[in-house]
């Protein structure tokens, strides 16, 4: 797919991506670092019909108040009137000219190279410290992106990211474009875009894929995830466990089920992010490669730039755990400093079709399949749509048929009733019947009897089932059948927010059935 056409499909508001390259800001300061961050967003702008504006800031006022408090240290032959006034207008010619020349001469060399390359040029030069200057003028809303060198002309041996860069990018509510290594150019090695399932990340594949088709590079998609955290974190957490407090905790329980959900869970989310992104690639006519890796994510995806030798990097300046508050994320700095190759931090988003997502990365309870299925055949796609909408809204990667119910009822007033729900008499389970049985107290068992049908009415199930009991039955010393570790770990793929049902599910029908041991085979058929 061209870049024109990109460009054209993520025109539905300012901050979509891909991101615009008609009105780059580049930082100037005559490093090499700055002039091969001048040199790839000439090529970027040009490929877009954009405009390049430099800008160099010199802190006139700045320079003066030094001058003034290093007066009283000058050596005796300046402390004559007559010789400090010398070198006070000398000084002060060197702030008031001399500055604005050297600022000037950066941007002669900068519109020297947009003319070679037919760009229109720019120029800010306002006073004032420098991170200060360049932080006002991404904040005006006059640019789209910002170039800027990692380093500066105060760069030292071993120095990973200069002041003025870190200030600004950490600032920036704009994409920016970090060069890192002066002797390499897009397109020199593989564009790399970090996948983590958030819009900014996806923002950064739609950018990644526009740049992509500008300089003809390739594109390949990473998604890491840290399987070895937990279990680390949950040895540690035995040593200054008690015995006691350890049988509550269910340690050996919770210790196995995380390294199971750890290593299957945790790996097809992030693969089910990787897929969407191969969709959305697809979908656009491009080619993407996509790779998973485990470890620490951002030392996972630095080797993965060394091993491919990659060009560009590009990832979300926040992630997927980012709060409102959050300047950088912590993927996102570490990579600021130590990527081989140059970033581009996106603050840009994209949210792949909802069909996409969909596909990939949500799934439907029975129920919720049977509630669908009532609405009239010629609005059941418009009304799946909408209810998948609203899950994506609220967060939700498994739709019950309590989430149906709400979208649904105020669309089509009626819809979803549950006839068994309104029904005075319901039917009591076996089993449910034998937990009432074990309360001697026949007015206590009343009372639970009649908390239980509440309960069932409002789980609108048609009968009582023992999980409608047990929460009133003092069960303590019945841990109930025993769990194969495999049953677990697939349990634990369930969503959060429905795990404690199912797992009740599960023991409710081995229970049932007169099972000591709830197996893999029976937690897949309830689930």
């Amino acid at each position: 797919m061209g870049s024109q056409a990109m460009q054209v499909a993520a025109e539905a508001t300012e901050d979509t991506a891909p991101v615009s390259l008609a009105r780059i800001l580049v930082a100037l300061d005559a490093s090499e670092h700055a002039n091969k961050a001048l040199e790839q967003a000439v090529r970027l702008a040009k490929s877009a019909d954009g405009v390049i504006t430099g800008i160099h800031a010199y802190a006139a006022a700045l320079h003066d108040r030094r001058f003034k408090m290093m007066e009283g240290g000058l050596p005796e032959r300046y402390r004559e009137e007559e010789e400090m006034g010398y070198q006070r207008e000398v000084h002060d010619d060197l702030i008031g000219r001399g500055l604005g020349i050297i600022t000037d001469s950066y941007h002669d060399a900068g519109g020297e190279t947009c003319a070679e390359a037919g760009v229109e040029f720019r120029r800010l030069s306002p006073e004032g410290k420098n991170y200060t200057k360049v932080v006002e003028a991404v904040e005006s809303g006059e640019f789209d992106v910002l170039a800027i060198g990692a380093l500066g002309l105060g760069a030292m041996p071993g120095s990973l990211i200069g002041t003025v860069a870190e200030r600004v990018v950490r600032r920036s509510p704009i994409d920016c474009f970090v060069v890192r290594d002066p002797k390499k150019a897009i397109g020199d090695g593989p564009i790399v875009v970090g996948i983590d399932g958030s819009a900014k990340s996806y923002g950064a594949l739609m950018t990644a894929l526009d740049i992509a088709a500008r300089t003809d590079s390739e594109v390949h998609a990473v998604a890491a995830y840290d399987p070895y955290y937990h279990y680390v974190a949950f040895n540690k957490i035995a040593g200054v466990l008690s015995e006691e407090a350890g049988k509550v905790f269910r340690f050996k329980e919770q210790e196995q089920l995380h390294e199971e959900l750890i290593d299957d869970g945790i790996a097809k989310i992030y693969q089910s992010h990787l897929d969407v992104a191969r969709t959305v690639a697809d979908d656009l006519g491009a080619t993407l490669k996509t790779k998973l890796l485990d470890g620490k994510p951002f030392a996972a995806v630095l080797k993965y730039l060394e091993t491919v030798e990659a060009s560009l990097v590009l990832v979300g300046k926040t992630g997927v755990h980012a709060d409102d508050a959050l300047d950088i994320g912590g993927n996102a700095e570490n990579l600021l400093r130590l990527a081989p190759c140059h970033l581009w931090l996106t603050q840009t988003t994209y949210t792949p079709p909802l069909g996409v997502l969909a596909d990939e990365t949500v799934q439907w309870s029975v129920e919720a399949e049977q509630k669908i299925s009532k609405a009239p055949e010629f609005v059941r796609d418009m009304a799946r749509r909408m209810v998948l909408r609203q899950a994506q809204k609220q967060g939700h990667t498994f739709i019950t048929s309590d989430l149906v119910d709400d979208v649904m009822k105020g669309a089509m007033p009626g819809f979803g009733g549950n006839e068994a729900a309104t029904d005075e008499t319901l039917v009591w389970s076996k089993t449910a019947e034998k937990l009432i049985q074990t309360v001697p107290d026949q007015a206590v068992a009343d009372n639970i009897r009649l908390r239980a049908i509440k309960r069932a009415r409002r789980d609108k199930s048609g009968q009582v089932q023992p999980k409608h009991v047990r929460p009133f039955l003092d069960l303590a010393n019945d841990d109930g059948p025993a769990w194969s570790a495999a049953a677990l770990a697939r349990v634990a793929r369930v969503p959060a927010m429905v795990r404690d049902k199912v797992r009740d599910d599960v023991d409710d029908i081995a229970r049932e059935r007169e099972l000591d041991k709830v197996s893999l085979k029976l937690a897949e058929e309830i689930i």
